[in-house]
């Protein structure tokens, strides 16, 4: 259905998680922050969950808030705020706009947030190049991910 959930990325070169959707699809990223604070089982260290068709967003319980290459991640505490704040970004922005988050989350992380609005009704699968390779007969080399990351995460992988 197009217009919800959002299509996210790794750029590994500008240390960025990129973020892309409507309103309402860049919205489900901050409820996905929160559903999981709200699980209990993610309270220890190294609880984490993995997103999306491709699986390589992860949020993670860890001692301090951040972002690398391999999550966004911090204390319960830290990961809601991250909801709030991305809420009050999303609020701010109009289509075509975007915006950055790290120094209110994590000013020493390694990656930068950033959020991209677009018009309502956008197709978080139109930003896919995967897609349009698979279809090619091509594959991927970043694997970005789609669309409705409302969905239920895979299996639990949590390490001890």
């Amino acid at each position: 259905m197009a217009g919800t959930g959002f299509f996210y990325d790794r750029d590994d070169e500008s240390k960025e998680w990129l973020l892309i959707g409507s309103r309402v699809g860049l919205l489900q990223f901050s409820e996905l922050l929160r559903a999981y604070v709200a699980n209990p089982r993610n309270e220890m260290k190294s609880e984490h969950e993995h997103y999306g068709p491709y699986m390589y967003l992860e949020v993670m319980t860890w001692p301090e808030a951040g972002m690398d290459e391999h999550a966004i991640h911090g204390p319960l505490d830290a990961l809601e705020r991250l909801a709030g704040l991305v809420e009050q970004r999303v609020a701010g922005l109009k289509p075509g706009d975007s915006a950055r988050l790290r120094d209110e989350f994590a000013p020493d992380a390694a990656y930068t947030l950033v959020l991209q609005l677009q018009a309502d009704g956008f197709d978080p699968a139109s930003a896919d190049a995967g897609l349009d390779e698979a279809q090619d007969g091509r594959s991927g080399a970043n694997q970005p991910v789609t669309p409705s990351l409302s969905a239920v995460p895979r299996q639990r992988t949590a390490q001890a």
